[in-house]
């Protein structure tokens, strides 16, 4: 091989290395910051093939895409002095390499170590004007809202944006969860005390009422009854009367049948009486059947 030869080699071998140092692409996902010997020279963001000064001129890439943090879990004291442990999350882009690059260097992650800080004190800041009602309900919109607001106000000197600040979990310190439990239980002891009073003050009155209406309607039931019995006694002495009146001999021996019936009736009775007593003269003298004189009976009949 001749010297022309190992020249033209050597003339292709640089011309490839130099083309491969000046040349390289921008990804769609990408922004490129080209700095010369340290210094920043531009901001490359269109997507595609680019050139660069070889071996003079740096790119450094910066990921255009939204990136998350989470911002590791603290403790936070609320408006009403009850404590919290928040873990939380942010979403931010790198809008402006430039700015990013002269603020914190090349390298993603310096950012986090300053999104830290800035969303941790805005958090802080703003949850500490806030009751947990607030943190618990619909109102954790205008509070995240809130935080992101003022994140971004303090992370705009770094040509980063962040989009959302969202509370992942929230949960109360242990003691502090013991001691809302307790609550809690004696809450619903309290409210179970309350039902079981009033379910009792109800019952007694409705036992009431229904006493009341029984007492009612018993004594309205006596008193008709007594009524009707008052009434069916008037008729019934009205009858007697009457029967009395048509033949009072008849009705005086039907009155002395119904006496024998009622103390002959078990059949062994015994009356003590004496010779002349009235009681058994219907036995020794019965009545004449058409009103007249009492016949005497041929056998009087003995009392035992």
């Amino acid at each position: 091989m001749n010297r022309v030869s190992i020249a033209a080699i050597a003339v292709a071998f640089v011309a490839v290395v130099v083309a491969g140092s000046s040349l390289f692409t921008v990804d769609q996902t990408e922004q490129v910051l080209i700095t010369q010997l340290g210094q920043p020279v531009r901001v490359i963001s269109d997507p595609g093939l680019h050139a660069k000064i070889p071996f003079v001129q740096t790119a450094i890439s910066f990921d255009r895409r939204l990136l998350d943090y989470e911002v590791p879990s603290e403790e936070v004291i609320l408006g009403d002095q009850r404590r919290l442990i928040v873990d939380s999350f942010t979403r931010f882009r790198i809008t402006d390499p430039l700015r990013y690059y002269q603020a914190v260097g090349a390298a993603e992650d310096a950012i986090r170590a300053r999104l830290n800080s800035v969303v941790s004190s805005a958090l802080r800041r703003v949850l500490g004007n806030e009751q947990l009602l607030n943190v618990l309900s619909s109102q954790r919109g205008r509070i995240m809202s809130t935080i992101r607001d003022q994140a971004n106000s303090e992370m705009t000197g770094f040509g980063v944006i962040v989009e959302d600040v969202r509370i992942r979990r929230s949960d109360l310190p242990e003691e502090n969860t013991q001691a809302v439990l307790a609550r809690m239980q004696s809450e619903r002891e309290r409210v179970a005390k309350q039902q079981r009073a009033e379910g009792a003050e109800a019952s007694a009155r409705i036992r009431a009422n229904a006493e009341r209406e029984r007492t009612v309607l018993v004594a309205e039931a006596k008193a008709q009854a007594d009524n009707l019995r008052g009434q069916g006694e008037a008729q019934a002495i009205a009858l007697y009367a009457d029967a009395f009146e048509r033949d009072p001999q008849f009705f005086q021996a039907w009155r002395t049948l119904q006496a024998y019936k009622d103390a002959f009736a078990s059949g062994n009775a015994r009356l003590v009486m004496t010779p002349g007593d009235d009681f058994l003269k219907l036995l020794s003298h019965m009545p004449h059947p058409g009103g007249g004189a009492a016949v005497s009976s041929t056998q009087p009949a003995a009392a035992q």
